[in-house]
């Protein structure tokens, strides 16, 4: 009978409420997480920091400390590693809600593809050399790259399917690799400029790129964390979401908003850097199940966890130089891409 309530309701809600603490207190512990791998990240290097004086350099800086210099000249990487892990997993869990793609992701549908020639035409023939400025080609590339990956996963009859939607990001990726070493090819005076930046590296950024990029980050974070809802409605499929009130097609380009500032921003400040959008929104659902309001808020951040991370073992392992972090994502995430395709039939995707 309707208004009645039922004895297992009240267990139900308690559940509820139990779940939500326990999701709740697993993000402050992720939080806490993600300040400890940003000590980490300060004091390893060339020159390797007891941690405690890398807190202390942190907190009561010695000008001529050996150490303390040291640390300091690190933060501007780690800021950047905190932004753009953060920018890529927000990114990543956006585009696999909306497209309800578990294999969607910033580079396998060809957005960092877009933002990364977008940057290298305006290198060539803009002279463009600063974040402030190639960020905007970031942003257009990334921008235009999604609507052709789409536009093309919509032809035929069943639409902008999730297996379309992979292909076309697959093939779109290839014909913009392809510009890309064209470009290079033909314009070898920068081919330097850009040779560290195309693998992704947070190596010799410094506060300038936290200040180019930063605003746009931070506007499309919140742009994705104020989308949990939308996404658990298209989740259901777009009839119920309909059903629901929803307007689909203004959710979604209010997502696509959000993945392009998001995606720009990371692509302006470190490079085309894979796998950390297909990964970490993966791990977050494993902890936190199918609610895209928790998955958000954790993917904001263990990206950050995961690029730091494979910063400090490209540092560690190649002493006294290093790997790019976008190389050790991409040995990291590669597994994890190959497992999910293995664990789903193409007709579930």
């Amino acid at each position: 009978m309707t208004g009645v309530v039922t004895p297992a309701q009240p267990r139900v809600v308690r559940a509820a409420g139990r779940r939500a603490s326990a999701l709740g207190l697993g993000l402050l512990g992720a939080a806490v997480l993600v300040v400890g791998v940003a000590l980490l990240s300060v004091a390893v290097g060339a020159r390797q920091v007891p941690l405690a004086d890398a807190w202390a350099a942190l907190t009561a800086f010695e000008p001529g400390n050996v150490d303390h210099e040291a640390v300091r000249s690190r933060v501007p990487r780690t800021v950047v590693g905190l932004i753009v892990g953060a920018a890529l997993g927000l990114a990543g869990a956006l585009m696999q809600g909306m497209t309800r793609n578990p294999l969607a992701d910033p580079g396998i549908l060809g957005i960092n593809a877009g933002a990364s020639v977008a940057v290298v035409l305006g290198i060539t023939f803009f002279s463009v050399a600063s974040p402030s400025a190639y960020v905007w080609f970031a942003f257009a590339g990334a921008a235009l790259a999604a609507v052709v990956v789409y536009l093309v996963a919509s032809m035929g009859r069943e639409g902008a399917t999730p297996v379309k939607l992979a292909l076309a990001g697959a093939c779109v990726t290839a014909a913009l690799t392809s510009a890309l070493t064209a470009l290079l090819i033909t314009h070898t005076s920068e081919l330097d400029v850009f040779r560290f930046w195309q693998v992704g590296s947070l190596g010799g950024r410094g506060l300038d790129v936290v200040a180019a990029v930063g605003p746009y980050a931070a506007v499309g974070a919140v742009i994705a964390l104020a989308s949990g809802r939308v996404l658990n409605g298209l989740s259901l499929g777009d009839d119920v979401a309909r059903g629901l009130g929803q307007r689909v097609g203004a959710s979604r380009v209010a997502a696509g908003v959000g993945v392009v500032l998001l995606c720009g921003s990371a692509t302006a400040a470190a490079g085309p850097i894979a796998f950390v959008g297909l990964t970490v929104p993966h791990i977050a659902r494993a902890i936190t199940g199918p609610d895209y309001r928790w998955i958000l808020a954790w993917s904001a951040l263990l990206g950050p966890v995961l690029v730091l991370v494979a910063d400090v073992v490209g540092r560690v392992v190649a002493l006294p130089g290093q790997l790019q972090v976008g190389v050790v994502t991409a040995v990291i995430g590669a597994p994890v891409f190959i497992a999910l395709v293995r664990r789903r039939k193409v007709s579930e995707l």
